[in-house]
């Protein structure tokens, strides 16, 4: 306290200048309304520059839950579409396909860690492996339609043949209007749309009718989305339809997916090859 009052004792004109300041300030902005206005929006302007920040954390962590929320709905959704819910594995949840001849599927999440759109034959990686119950020539699936097979596996990845493949991949689609099924490819041409063949002619089509698979194969179960016709003509060489079809799901944009394995492939499997056998004799 000596110290403050030999200090003032000191410097007495100094502090009786500092003391005038601080009343002629305090008088401005009390009196004075455009130094009001002045201060109050840059007062305003700081706390919307403050709460921006805090809205922008806020809407992260809301949007990180809601994509979370969206997977496990997804599951859900698979369920309502492809069957009941008979057993649940701490991977894999198993469906019974009321759909596709009474086959067994399982599904299994995962995430695209890698991926090409740019070459005539494209891969990706998913998140997945042996060790999760994924193996060579199971389906992957995202949200809104098909996306590639299973080719290769370590014990926690995945390498997947994205449907993106020239003459590599060829999956068994119908319409879902009519349930004419065809074959579906990809020419190299547009990473939006695949081609569907084998229709015949005389099928009725427009722009916009929905395309599925049509649970034929022992990979992919029925009814899952592939996209929507966006044009078709007649095949000079086949005399069937070339359908061309925009695809639901955008592979370049791939995140979420999941992993299909079919309980009772081994089963379709040797009716498929005995059917084939049976074909090349009867071509003989």
């Amino acid at each position: 306290m000596g110290a403050l009052l030999r200090f003032f004792s000191k410097n007495a004109l100094f502090a009786f200048f500092v003391f005038l300041q601080l009343v002629a300030i305090v008088l401005i902005f009390s009196k004075n309304s455009m130094q009001q206005s002045f201060i109050a929006a840059r007062t305003a302007a700081f706390n919307s520059w403050v709460s921006g920040y805090i809205d922008e954390g806020t809407s992260y962590l809301k949007l990180k839950q809601i994509n979370e929320d969206l997977v496990t709905q997804n599951k859900a959704l698979m369920l309502e579409l492809y069957g009941k819910d008979k057993v649940a594995k701490p991977n894999f949840r198993k469906v019974y396909d009321t759909i596709g001849g009474g086959q067994i599927y399982t599904f299994v999440d995962g995430e695209v860690v890698f991926n090409s759109i740019n070459r005539r034959d494209n891969y990706y990686t998913i998140n997945r492996g042996r060790l999760q119950g994924v193996s060579s020539n199971m389906g992957v699936i995202a949200p809104k339609g098909i996306a590639g097979i299973v080719i290769n596996t370590t014990d926690n990845y995945s390498l997947v043949k994205s449907i993106l493949s020239v003459n590599k991949i060829k999956i068994s689609a119908s319409l879902k209007k009519s349930g004419y099924f065809g074959t579906l490819s990809w020419k190299g041409d547009d990473t939006r749309t695949m081609t569907l063949s084998d229709i015949p002619k005389y099928v009725p089509l427009k722009v916009g009718d929905t395309v599925v698979t049509d649970g034929k194969s022992s990979i992919f179960p029925a009814g899952i989305l592939v996209g929507t016709i966006a044009g078709y003509e007649v095949d000079s060489k086949t005399g069937f339809w070339d359908i061309s079809v925009e695809l639901s799901e955008k592979i370049g944009k791939l995140s979420k997916v999941f992993v299909v394995r079919n309980l009772k492939k081994s089963e379709v499997q040797k009716i498929d090859d005995s059917l084939k056998v049976q074909i090349k004799k009867d071509d003989q």
